[in-house]
């Protein structure tokens, strides 16, 4: 955005009032009884501004000047804000962010599910920037610039942005994006090179090449070359159904790891799982999920979409026995060999599809004294009918979409009698709109 553009009588604008923000950022305004999405704008901001795309109920715009800004404006902590589309709050305080969230939250359970929350949650925070440890960095030789991009791809396109650095991401990758685009460069098959995926644990960084044509035993060298001088461990992705293959360090296990340490636990993973990108705030949601379980050692506790064990084993350390139920049978086996690499023996993983539940599988008929949820973004409204029969005392439902969220919220109490008892948001993407939530549910029937 250029406060200084100098525009001619046709293209400028008149100005516009903020009145609201949507819930991927963009500033809401309305010009002639028809709303305005304005990109980089705030609520309370009068903006000058620029229509690119028209819709019949609707226009699309970008903010050219403001005016008179809001006092919830802050100088962004990236110089690529505003040309990267990885992130669309970067120019709003981090406490506002948080608050436009947990807002956004309470709405969408009021509008979708038709609930309110008898409490709402503290907001849980941590850092928010060098925050992010997985990720997918598209790679684009451009021929006109004669130079190769990494990174995000532009706003509102399918460009790749021409960036220097991340500020969003680990330092140990998002300040090494120049070399690594070097690196790139001198390979044979530069221009053969789609994706590149970044994983990270604790301390020890992975990426993944995926290559479109062999390597060349050069390439190789050079790749491992960048690992060894980086201490980053360095695998290769040919075209499927080939497998990915670690190149260095050759004798290490093809595992990263990261620590939850109030449970004692060590998670073994491998660089293309599933784990949380904000490894400080899976730390608070995971102690905040057991303490609004509340299990005791004579309880048993299901965990439905288990993944590699987050919260499988954490329950573990406090429940008589654990379940944990996850669709791939590769995170199942990962989550098995989780719970003997910490030596636990009171939690069992199976594998099952749950958007088609099994009925008939020994696991659904154990009686579950509490249970947490924590679905991909589709939800979880086909694994409710068994809630209902089951009737657990105590549900928590972690959340990556809060529309989904309050869809099953509206059927957890008004089709299965729980209550909503409490919810509130986790900062799990700061500076973007995405919203991670977490939400309690209680049986009626149940006393305590």
């Amino acid at each position: 955005m250029n406060n200084n553009v100098k525009l001619d009588k046709k293209t400028y604008p008149e100005t516009l009032l903020v009145h609201g923000l949507s819930h991927d950022g963009r500033g809401i305004a309305t010009c002639d009884q028809k709303t305005v999405f304005i990109n980089g704008a705030l609520p309370g901001e009068t903006v000058r501004y620029r229509i690119h795309q028209k819709h019949p109920t609707y226009d699309e715009a970008t903010t050219l000047e403001i005016v008179t800004p809001a006092s919830a404006r802050t100088v962004p902590p990236c110089e690529h804000f505003g040309l990267c589309g990885g992130c669309s709050l970067q120019h709003m305080q981090i406490e506002t962010q948080i608050a436009l969230k947990q807002q956004t939250l309470l709405d969408q359970l009021k509008h979708f599910g038709k609930v309110t929350p008898q409490t709402i949650l503290p907001p849980l925070s941590s850092q928010s920037v060098g925050y992010r440890r997985k990720a997918r960095l598209g790679v684009k030789f451009v021929i006109k610039k004669d130079k190769l991009l990494i990174g995000f791809r532009e706003k509102n396109s399918n460009k790749l942005a021409d960036l220097s650095r991340c500020a969003v991401l680990h330092p140990a990758i998002g300040e090494k994006f120049q070399v690594l685009a070097e690196l790139v460069r001198s390979l044979v098959i530069y221009q053969h090179i789609p994706q590149i995926e970044v994983a990270m644990g604790d301390e020890t960084l992975a990426l993944v090449f995926r290559h479109l044509e062999p390597l060349a035993q050069s390439d190789k060298e050079k790749l491992i070359a960048f690992g060894n001088t980086h201490n980053i461990h360095i695998y290769v992705q040919p075209n499927s159904p080939l497998p990915v293959t670690q190149l260095w360090p050759e004798s290490a296990p093809q595992r990263l790891c990261y620590h939850l340490p109030d449970q004692q636990l060590e998670l073994l993973f491998h660089p293309l799982d599933f784990t949380q990108i904000n490894l400080e705030m899976n730390r608070l949601m995971v102690n905040q999920a057991l303490t609004l379980l509340a299990i005791t050692p004579e309880e048993n506790a299901l965990d439905l979409f288990s993944g590699i064990g987050n919260f499988s084993l954490s329950m573990a350390r406090h429940a008589l026995h654990v379940t944990g139920i996850e669709g791939s049978e590769e995170m199942t086996q990962r989550a098995t060999d989780n719970a003997r690499h910490n030596g636990m023996t009171n939690a069992t993983f199976y594998a099952a599809n749950l958007a088609q539940p099994p009925t008939s599988a020994p696991w659904m008929q154990v009686k579950y004294d509490k249970v947490l949820l924590d679905p991909p973004r589709v939800g979880a409204k086909e694994i409710l009918p068994y809630l209902g029969q089951c009737k657990p005392k105590r549900i928590v439902y972690v959340s990556c979409n809060p529309a989904t969220l309050a869809r099953d919220a509206g059927e957890l109490v008004t089709v299965y009698g729980y209550q909503l008892t409490a919810a509130g948001v986790m900062n799990m993407f700061p500076h973007t709109a995405h919203i991670e939530a977490i939400a309690v549910f209680e049986n009626k029937n149940t006393d305590y």
